[in-house]
């Protein structure tokens, strides 16, 4: 049996990684798991949560998938996709999808004016719209110790880039204004995989699950997992 580990990121809740996971359950009889990291979802409660929590509530979600299914694929996003690394180092991770990971800091103010822009462009009465809205109350419910966790989950986890061996791929949206594309350029660069790639979404923002191009997104992530797992059967994966 074939398990994947949906993680979303920073601030955000399982709808971040929703479309996709809906994605692959309806064309997979995999098991999908989108688990909740600490002090997240719809009421963010971030005050005194450590980084520690969110990559021991990561690896629990692992572990449990793993204990019910033979091959675990791991796909994360944004803060997600660093907690995603941590995993691959240190587990069997079989497969890594990286969706705008946040491997150089999120500044929550580039986050505001970008989900600003986002509504300005797309939506008539945004001020009024309950996404805007909840977005809005996220900026102000984020505490600054949570912002510095974050900080010092990327300073763990970088060092153990070279040591990844799972095939990955990293996506990046083009018109991402909160990750900027150096961090998927620095991941296809440092990450010890011999089998990994490069996906550039030219239309996508920073939610690249929720933006123009998901379709295009979707169908690589599927054809790429399901590709992985054939390769991955025959000839055992080797880190160069």
């Amino acid at each position: 049996m074939i398990g994947c580990l949906c993680i979303h990121g920073f601030t955000g809740s399982p709808e971040e990684v929703a479309p996709l996971a809906d994605y692959l359950r309806e064309r997979t009889d995999w098991v999908i798991e989108t688990p909740t990291l600490p002090g997240h979802g719809s009421e963010l409660q971030l005050k005194g949560i450590t980084y520690d929590q969110w990559i021991a509530a990561a690896e629990q979600a692992f572990l449990a998938l793993h204990h019910r299914c033979s091959v675990v694929y791991v796909i994360g996003f944004s803060m997600g996709g660093v907690i995603a690394v941590y995993l691959a180092e240190k587990y069997p991770v079989a497969k890594l999808v990286l969706l705008s990971a946040a491997f150089y800091y999120v500044n929550p103010r580039q986050l505001w004016r970008d989900i600003r822009e986002m509504f300005a462009n797309g939506w008539k009465g945004a001020r009024e719209h309950p996404l805007f809205l909840r977005y809005r109350n996220k900026m102000m419910a984020t505490p600054f110790s949570a912002v510095r966790e974050f900080r010092k989950l990327v300073r763990d986890v970088r060092p153990r880039l070279p040591r990844v061996a799972a095939p990955a791929l990293i996506v990046q949206g083009e018109k991402d204004g909160i990750v900027p594309l150096k961090s998927a350029c620095y991941l296809y660069e440092r990450m010890g995989s011999s089998e990994k790639k490069l996906l550039l979404l030219p239309n996508s923002f920073h939610h690249v699950c929720h933006s123009i191009d998901r379709h295009v997104l979707f169908a690589e992530v599927e054809t790429f997992l399901r590709a992985a797992h054939a390769h991955h059967c025959k000839s055992p994966h080797n880190m160069v």
